[in-house]
Formats: C-alpha cells, structure tokens, sequence
C-alpha cells in the first residue's frame, strides 16, 4: 500500500487543449478517493497517468514517495480495474485470477493460496472451473477484482468498472467494492460519471471540469457546501434547484415570495443585486406535514405535476426567470454534459403529504440551507469554507472556462474531447 501524490499535473495533446489542466491532488495511504465529472472532463485520462498508459506533460506522479513519471505501467505495481473486465475467454475464472501471478513466476502453492484466498473474500469458490462466458456481469467483474487482489498491489485503480452492469446489480457491486476496500485497506483511486457511485463508495471525492479540479472534499461536504454552481449542480438528485434571488436585508426575494435566512448568508450577498439561490429538493416540504411552521419561511403556489412514490413525493412548479440567470442555467447544462435544467422548482415531500396537481399549496423551505452564487463567476458567495474540503484557487473556475473556450475553438462543433480525454 502507498500514497499518491499528483502535483500540478498537466495533459496536453498536439492541438494544445489541455486534457488535465494543473491538478493537484494527495491521496492518503488507504483512502478511497473518487474521480468523477461529466464526460470529457478529464478524470480518466488522470487515473491513465497515474498507472502510466498516458504520459504526463508537466507535473510529478509520486506514488509511495517515489517519483514514477518515468517508469513502466510494470513497475508501478499497481492493479487496474477495467469497464469491460478485460478477461481471458478461454481460461478458466481459476487462471483468469492467477494470471498475474503466473506471469510472475510464483510457485503452484504460492498461486493456489492465493487465488483461493481472493475467491474466498470475493465468494467465487463455486465458479472457478467455470469460463467467463458462462458468468453474470456482475461475476465477471468480481473476477477482474480478484486478479488485482493477488498481486499484492501498492493502488487499486478503478475505471469505471459498473458502467456495463444493470441498475440493481449496480448496487450490489457497489456495496462489495466498498467492503473489500475497508476489508483490505488498500489505497484506490476509483473514476466514475455516476454521481451516486461517488456519494456511497468515496472517502473523499475529486469534482473535475474540463480538466480542472473545482473541488476535493467529502460526500457530505460536497453535497452541503459546494463551491460553485457547477459542483452544486452535479452533485445531487435530483439536482438543486437554482433560481433568480435578490437579497435585500436578512431576507431573499425568490419567484414564489420572500423568504428570511440566517444574518451571515446575508451580510455576504449584501449589494451584489441579482442572483442565483441554491435550494436543494429536500429542503422543501408540505407545510402540513411540519410542526410549527415559521411564516417567513413558507410561501403559496400552484403545484403542475405530482409524482408520488410511496415513501416521498416529487412536486414540479414552474417559474420564470430573467435573462441572466436563463443564460448561466444553460451554460451549466451544457457543462453537466446535457442534464436538462428547466426552470421549474424539484420539491420533495414527505409521503404522507396530500398535495395534489393543480393544487394551491403551502411549502416550507429551510431557510438555513439556501445557499446564493453570484451569476457572473458561479460562486457559492454563502460557502462555508471550513466545512468545503479543498478548494482549489479562485481561478479555477476561470481556468475551466478558458479550457472551454480553446476547446471549442480546435475542435468541430459538438465534439466533447471525449476521444481524447478516454470518457
């Protein structure tokens, strides 16, 4: 087991367009870290650098105090995950997992041991005289963990490896990943686009934009205290309601009515006149279903559509909004990799409420957790910056933006760099 260490590393192709644009980023002996973002923000390219199948244009990779840059993905001694298993067909799962072990020049018992011990943690005892074709995805993959499970790696390196499996088998997987690597307690660096993925199974999380890093902190703190709209609205689901806000006093002026928040939130989103509130789906709720609901922090609309599933609802109330605030929600549509981000208000509410479409109701919004981004920059103006891990300079946004710009401007339209970046 080690560390890793990336320092201000940079990926930059022949057209200039950097792939990884100045990430830094340690990861602690044990600690299971997420790469995630949209496609084409660079996070495989990153775990491609870190095991040496792509070459690195500026910056160090250290990995166990040493520096690697320079050395054979063979001599890192480290296990990579793939999406498509990467196993071999006509071998059975028994020597699909002793592969590298055999490549090694163990000795017959040094291999049995060990691949009846990863077949034990990984339950595969019953499979391993069976082919891979004859098991399940989900078997399939465990297969793959188990052949970097024997090798004694310092990292596992993990690249997507659920995408290619049903929702429910998604989870399960899930839940076995996150078991193994509390059970081993081996670093790993694992990449994903699936935000759930990144909320249940990290440590800690790494947000990436087109190549830069917005912010590295932990599910809890990415999904309280995002840094910017961006963050804010990839992190979540449903996603956070964004809406046209002015602040006058301690109160904000939303499209549905005024509502008060806490002194602090105020005070720093005093003079800035427009922008946009943050509101989370399941910081509203029927004002029926709460004790003692303040007045200044409820508000009457028409609800449109009701989505009831048992346990909560989904309420959907549409909204206008002006130009500015229009324009900043399409940008970061288009940045979420085409997340559609109507301007309607997401409202979950307790299973137990009545509302019904068409009706006039009354909601109530927990006022403390409205956060307020200034349109011009994305800047979550009302951060808790003791509570939002690392945040990268002020310029990170910039830099993303600037990524952006260049990107559109080298490539043919509606071209994402996916190719490049191996989303």
């Amino acid at each position: 087991m080690a560390a890793i260490e990336m320092k201000n590393i940079v990926k930059q192709y022949g057209d200039g367009f950097p792939a990884v644009n100045d990430v830094s980023i340690d990861v602690a002996d044990g600690e299971f870290l997420i790469l995630v973002g949209p496609s084409g923000c660079g996070k495989s390219t990153l775990l491609r650098m870190i095991v040496g199948l792509e070459d690195i244009t500026s910056g160090d990779m250290v990995i166990g105090g040493k520096k690697v840059n320079d050395l054979a993905p063979r001599d890192r001694n480290l296990a990579m995950v793939f999406q498509n298993y990467a196993l071999y067909p006509h071998l059975s799962v028994y020597e699909n997992i002793a592969f590298p072990l055999r490549l090694a020049g163990a000795s017959d018992s040094e291999v049995d041991q060990k691949v009846r011990e990863a077949s034990k943690t990984l339950e595969l005892d019953e499979h391993l005289e069976r082919k891979p074709g004859n098991l399940s995805g989900g078997q399939r993959q465990r297969v793959a963990m188990g052949r970097a499970i024997v090798r004694d790696a310092e990292a596992f390196l993990f690249d997507e490896p659920l995408s290619n499996l049903d929702a429910k088998l998604r989870g399960q997987m899930r839940t076995e990943i996150s078991r193994l690597q509390k059970k081993l307690g081996i670093t790993t660096v694992y990449v994903t686009h699936d935000q759930t993925e990144a909320m249940t199974l990290g440590d800690r999380v790494a947000v990436l934009k087109r190549g830069v890093l917005q912010q590295l902190a932990t599910p809890r703190e990415l999904y309280e205290n995002p840094c910017n709209l961006f963050v804010a609205g990839f992190i979540g689901s449903p996603p956070m309601n964004f809406l046209p806000a002015t602040v006058k006093g301690d109160s904000v002026e939303l499209p549905f009515g005024t509502v008060k928040i806490p002194a602090e939130k105020a005070e720093r989103a005093q003079g800035k006149g427009l922008l946009i509130a943050g509101i989370r789906p399941d910081h509203f709720e029927d004002a029926s279903v709460v004790d003692n609901p303040a007045d200044e922090a409820t508000f009457d609309t028409t609800v449109d559509v009701v989505e009831w599933l048992g346990n909560e609802a989904y309420a959907y109330i549409p909204f206008e909004a002006p130009p500015e605030v229009t324009k900043q929600l399409q940008q970061l549509e288009r940045d979420l990799d085409g997340e559609s981000l109507r301007t309607q208000l997401v409202v979950s509410l307790d299973g137990a409420s009545q509302i019904k479409e068409g009706d006039q109701a009354k909601i109530w919004v927990d006022a403390r957790k409205i956060h307020l981004f200034d349109p011009a920059t994305g800047e979550n103006l009302t951060m808790d910056p003791d509570k939002a891990g690392t945040v990268p300079g002020d310029n990170a946004m910039a830099k993303a933006e600037q990524a952006g710009e260049k990107q559109d401007a080298v490539q043919p339209a509606g071209a994402a760099g996916d190719a490049k970046t191996t989303q």
